[in-house]
């Protein structure tokens, strides 16, 4: 497989060739997004992440299907491809003038490298915020799409209405359709500091106006960051009806290094480092008022990219997320690296462990150091007191090799069972999605030969009976001889194809996605 092949757009939507049954109650689009251009001319981004934005539809209407794709037209594409040439850095590729160009364009682009104006290249996810769909990456900026089109639409600056330098591509929603996100400002007024803010829902005086979702965002709590100019990278967040949990983990940022990789010659990505002698901070702080729980919680080193989810049980909250020991997951989506699975098959590969922490949030007055704090009958995961409001958490590992995981989003900050993932045991690279069961630890699989299956998104039928009761939905590269691209449809349940949709065309390896029900 070769992950580093431009992409083709196809704009006009295409019916799918459909094997099997479609269920006639699944009516609604499943957009996914990724990396889909590679090479400009003569220029070539070297890592995966920074390939430019493939929007996908996959639009399910009374049994059939239809397949759509679109660049995302962000300033990026646009600049990229009127010069021919990749002329805006990403995070693992550096662009440099034509070396043709004159002194002053270079001196200008040098100047414009030491506080850099990030990307928009939205490559990573597809985000809802009020009525509004936007592609975003995890740059102050998000674009704005037409969810049934693709087309893209307006440039949103996080900056001009909230002080943050990036902010990240997983936020949470709640039942009234508020959403919950964190971003990260940078040497602000002198501070470094986490801001984890709410985009409310749309409210009825401003329904069918064009009114910037980010117009009415609240900032509910800011956390400070330990080091002024090495802020912890964050991917996703925990979140409970009361708490949101964010993991400030021994992975960071070198902002002063990120100043001065330009003129050294290297990408913004070597300006990241992990420091396997710190410990992880967890913060749990209370949605209602904006502050961090008064138990001080910490672990080992590790980093997290996802959150599986969280939810609140007996005065804990505990969560599950996907770790690593080390953050070499990263290096391997170098494209040099994933050319045939070589590099992500190689001793440098980390596999990931599914892991629960439970979190005591009563006091511990009157418990004694070295005590456990946790109560719950079903996890070994455990809090031993340190000192007075302070613990040190060790987690539980429920399994390994699994990434990329989705739930029922209906349980959501609940007590769940049921996760839905991709199995990355030997590799980065999936060959097959899977269902995992949290209480009795089963895994049921899905997989095909020469088959890449995307991130499956767990879609739940309406008045479903049960939690697993509902459809998941896995776009699924198909390099068979002769065959095309297809969406494979399993039951929730049992986790066997119901159907299949080939969409006549190659499907691409992606990130991210999200479902829309019909009527959204």
């Amino acid at each position: 497989m070769d992950f580093s092949k431009n992409a083709t757009e196809r704009p006009e939507p295409v019916k799918a060739e459909v094997k099997g049954t479609i269920p006639n109650w699944l009516q609604g689009t499943l957009l996914r997004n990724g990396p889909g251009i590679f090479t400009v001319g003569e220029t070539s981004y070297v890592h995966w992440f920074d390939g430019m934005s493939l929007i996908t539809s996959f639009s399910f209407k009374d049994g059939e299907m239809t397949h759509r794709s679109r660049f995302l037209r962000s300033d990026t594409y646009n600049s990229n491809m009127s010069e021919n040439r990749i002329v805006v850095s990403e995070m693992g590729t550096m662009a440099y003038p034509d070396p043709s160009k004159n002194f002053i364009v270079k001196a200008i682009t040098f100047l414009n490298h030491t506080m850099p104006d990030f990307s928009d290249n939205g490559s990573s996810n597809i985000i809802k915020y009020g009525d509004d769909y936007y592609a975003t990456a995890e740059t102050n900026y998000i674009r704005k799409i037409d969810p049934v089109t693709l087309e893209t639409q307006d440039k949103v600056d996080y900056m001009k209405y909230l002080p943050v330098n990036l902010a990240m591509s997983h936020p949470h929603y709640d039942k009234e359709g508020n959403a919950y996100n964190i971003g990260i400002s940078i040497a602000e007024k002198g501070k470094t500091k986490y801001i984890l803010f709410k985009v409310p829902a749309v409210s009825p005086k401003d329904k069918g106006k064009t009114v910037p979702a980010l117009k009415n965002v609240e900032a509910i709590a800011t956390v400070s960051c330990r080091s002024l100019f090495t802020p912890s990278y964050c991917h996703s967040i925990g979140f409970t009806d009361n708490y949101l949990i964010f993991v400030e983990q021994p992975f960071k940022l070198d902002i002063l290094k990120m100043a001065t990789a330009y003129m050294r010659g290297v990408n913004w990505a070597s300006c990241t480092k992990f420091c396997p002698d710190e410990n992880t901070l967890i913060h749990l702080i209370d949605k209602r008022t904006g502050k961090e729980v008064e138990m001080k919680f910490n672990t080992g080193p590790m980093v997290i990219y996802h959150h599986v989810n969280a939810f609140e049980d007996e005065d804990h909250v505990v969560f599950d997320a996907i770790t690593y020991n080390d953050s070499k997951l990263y290096d391997m989506f170098y494209l040099k690296n994933l050319k045939d699975d070589a590099g992500s098959q190689s001793s440098e590969y980390s596999k990931p462990s599914f892991r629960r922490f439970a979190l005591p949030v009563k006091s511990d007055k009157g418990v004694g150091v070295g005590e456990n704090l946790v109560k719950l009958n079903y996890t070994t995961a455990s809090a031993v007191k340190e000192k007075e409001g302070k613990c040190k958490c060790q987690s539980e590992v429920l399994c390994e090799g699994f990434e990329l995981p989705r739930i029922n989003y209906d349980f959501n900050g609940k007590k769940y069972k049921f996760a839905y993932g991709n199995i990355v045991d030997q590799s980065a690279l999936s060959k097959q999605v899977a269902k995992f069961d949290t209480e009795s630890r089963n895994m049921l699989y899905w997989n095909e030969e020469n088959c890449w299956p995307s991130e499956p998104i767990f879609v739940p039928r309406p008045n479903g009976e049960s939690e697993d009761d509902g459809v998941v939905l896995s776009s699924v590269i198909n390099s068979n001889p002769g065959q095309s691209g297809f969406l494979v449809i399993l039951d929730g349940k049992t986790f066997k194809e119901v159907a299949r949709a080939y969409v006549n065309a190659d499907l691409y390896k992606d990130m991210h996605g999200i479902f829309i029900p019909k009527g959204n």
